[in-house]
């Protein structure tokens, strides 16, 4: 009889950091203490909080252990499932006192200051389940809801529970979900598709990712229930190639989804026949778009379709189709079987639900969190993320990629829903969260991600092909030092012009780093070009390196590692830096013990 089960992270970010040893380890260790009959090892999906990785999680005491290595697996055999102790040095301890006080040394996953104000949906499943075992995802109500969608419920019944769930797809546009669908629902009826856009291309972001790889049979059940409400047979799941993780486990979700006749013919003796079929892209970023996606499935080059029509009327191979994102679909069956008010009760009047992000960047707590809509960015960096390491400043948060702006400190009680993030001029984008300090300059993170769009761009429309690379010119010219305040001037025109007249999606938000933070952090822009300074000390080309004499010792340290021997003086003597052979490498300034050393 099993007593106790070991869960353990088997999602890209505690993969890369060894979590895949921890199994065999686990498993010899187990049965060296004869606890095989009784202990079950369980690898599962992401747990959210990728920055302890390697993540382990014993129940029923729900202990949570972090950064667990190799060479740690035996004492927790011996100690806490043998004995019955818990290894203390390895709890995770992000905890308020009184919960510890509380719970004793049994403190859950829940009750961590991470978890304890997020709200699960999307992520239910994802750390709680072998996503490689259908049997586990059924017995968490798994394919209930296309039981009763084919059992129970009309195709109308279905779109009408969607969109009076009030849910909006979570690609970035925040288009009504139960609009889109009744849309291709309307079309005469004959071969009908539904794509699932998992061409997650946002730098920093990894909810699609994690979705697939630690819940992939939910996805399988939302297309299903998608394709019967809007007349479709066929559904295609185009995931980027760089995740395989992710696409092992579709593929063995949707085989297992096959066998047990919950896809294919006849599904649940209702007559509806549904297959599904994976695309993998080359990961071209363009290809997120929902018409470039399906030039790509067709087998064409990833490029963007002039619309109207939409792909409701005239989309994959030329039919009705419907599309939507990983995050969007995982919604659905919860919808389906608590109801749309259940639903509708999260989040605020016009951004109903939760949402998913990827936070990273300068925060303590890198991870996946998923929030009610309505939830303050203060509450997700402080609370939650942990807040800015090392003693750092907030300075500013950049949502939604490359497609979207940046929330300044002073708006960092801002509600995170749609229409709060657009009325700032920012975006909420597919769900990267990067959070940036005061070290970090806004003309160059303008710059980083215009250079992205730039490599991203398909080149098919003007606007973008030569917009975006003009505007990465300019960028240029003023962190080099060279800028003047008509460059500004022309930077702000000339993105105005291309977000007003590109093609697709990626042309017209390109511009929008740019825009927010010439919206916000102006200041900055000035600085370089009339000051030729930049005030956060990262545009190389406006540093320099002083040493100040009362500091320096005269150890030589800083002369000896100066790859172009540009630090000049005597022993015990104050130290000179010839700022004209200084290539700015910042070798001085990481070998200095004294502080010495400082970029102005």
């Amino acid at each position: 009889m099993i007593r106790s089960q070991v869960l353990i992270c088997g999602g890209t970010g505690c993969t890369a950091s060894g979590s895949k040893f921890l199994l065999s380890a686990f498993e010899e260790e187990i049965a060296k203490q004869g606890l095989g009959e009784e202990i079950k090892i369980v690898p599962t999906g992401c747990f959210g909080l990728c920055e302890k990785g390697p993540v382990v999680i014993v129940y029923p005491e729900g202990t949570f252990y972090s950064r667990v290595k190799k060479e740690d697996v035996a004492e927790i055999v011996s100690e806490h499932l043998l004995k019955g102790r818990i290894v203390e040095r390895l709890v995770y301890s992000d905890v308020d006192e009184a919960v510890v006080e509380e719970a004793g040394k049994h403190v859950s996953l829940n009750e961590t200051n991470f978890y304890k104000t997020q709200k699960r949906v999307a992520l239910r499943n994802c750390g709680l389940i072998n996503p490689e075992s259908i049997d586990e995802y059924i017995a968490m109500d798994g394919y209930a809801a296309l039981g009763k969608v084919l059992t129970e419920m009309t195709p109308e019944d279905v779109i009408k529970c969607i969109s009076d769930s009030g849910l909006r797809g979570r690609g970035g546009g925040g288009f009504p979900t139960g609009k889109k669908w009744s849309f291709t629902a309307a079309q005469p009826a004959g071969q009908k598709y539904v794509v699932c856009n998992a061409d997650e291309g946002d730098p920093g972001a990894f909810m699609d990712r994690s979705v697939l790889e630690g819940d992939p049979h939910c996805i399988v059940e939302a297309m299903t229930i998608c394709g019967y409400a809007t007349g479709a047979s066929e559904g295609y799941i185009y995931v980027r190639a760089e995740y395989p993780i992710a696409v092992k486990r579709l593929e063995i979700a949707i085989k297992q989804a096959k066998e047990y006749g919950l896809l294919g013919k006849n599904i649940f003796d209702s007559g509806f026949d549904f297959d599904l079929h994976i695309r993998l892209g080359a990961g071209a970023f363009v290809c997120g778009e929902e018409t470039a996606l399906m030039t790509s499935i067709e087998g064409n080059r990833g490029e963007p379709r002039p619309r109207p029509p939409y792909p409701a009327v005239k989309g994959l191979f030329g039919k009705p189709t419907t599309e939507n994102n990983v995050e969007t679909f995982a919604n659905i069956p919860q919808i389906i079987l608590k109801g749309a008010e259940w639903f509708a009760s999260m989040g605020t009047e016009r951004s109903k639900g939760t949402k998913v992000f990827a936070l990273g960047g300068k925060i303590a707590n890198t991870g996946l969190v998923e929030i009610p809509m309505g939830t303050t960015l203060r509450e997700i960096i402080e609370d939650i993320g942990g807040g800015v390491p090392n003693g750092k400043k907030f300075k500013a948060a950049q949502t939604g990629g490359p497609s979207g702006g940046c929330i300044p400190a002073s708006l960092i009680d801002t509600e995170i829903d749609y229409d709060n993030l657009t009325a700032i001029g920012c975006m909420m984008g597919s769900g990267g969260l990067i959070v940036m300090d005061e070290d970090n300059c806004m003309v160059d993170i303008a710059k980083f991600f215009l250079d992205f769009t730039v490599d991203e761009s398909c080149g098919k429309c003007s606007p973008c092909r030569i917009g975006t690379m003009r505007m990465k010119e300019i960028l240029e010219k003023i962190t080099s030092g060279n800028g003047t305040l008509e460059d500004i001037d022309k930077l702000e025109e000339l993105a105005n012009h291309v977000k007003a007249n590109s093609l697709c999606g990626l042309g017209q938000t390109a511009p929008n780093p740019v825009l927010a933070t010439l919206k916000f952090f102006r200041d900055e822009y000035i600085a370089h070009v009339v000051e030729k300074r930049c005030p956060a000390g990262v545009c190389k080309a406006l540093l320099n390196y002083v040493i100040d004499a009362d500091k320096c010792k005269g150890c030589t340290k800083c002369a000896r590692n100066c790859p172009v021997g540009a630090i000049t003086g005597a022993v015990k003597e104050a130290h000179v830096i010839d700022t004209s052979k200084c290539i700015k490498c910042g070798a001085c300034i990481e070998n200095c013990s004294f502080g010495a050393i400082s970029k102005r």
